[in-house]
């Protein structure tokens, strides 16, 4: 099984593989667990001054912040999916 990776924009690309879940940061819950993880070191915030729209959460308990929907990266990791291994 190779690497394979997603690029949440902006060149930033994180491993597939490592992705847990893809979440919009508007709900409370949310913004503590993106609080918690910067109290303790894990946060990785990749909007570059923008606005943050989807949070990426994954096994490492690291919390990544993007600036791209949500709903356009889970289409990324899909389409991703879907293209055979070479």
């Amino acid at each position: 099984m190779g690497i394979k990776l997603i690029n949440i924009g902006f060149g930033n690309i994180v491993s597939a593989n490592r992705v847990i879940a893809i979440v919009s940061p508007e709900s409370s819950p949310i913004k503590r667990m993106i609080q918690e993880a910067r109290e303790k070191g894990l946060l990785v915030d990749a909007t570059y001054g923008r606005r943050t729209r989807a949070v990426i959460v994954t096994d490492s308990c690291h919390v990544i912040l993007c600036a791209v929907q949500p709903e356009t990266v889970a289409h990324r990791f899909i389409t991703m999916k879907e293209e055979p291994e070479e």
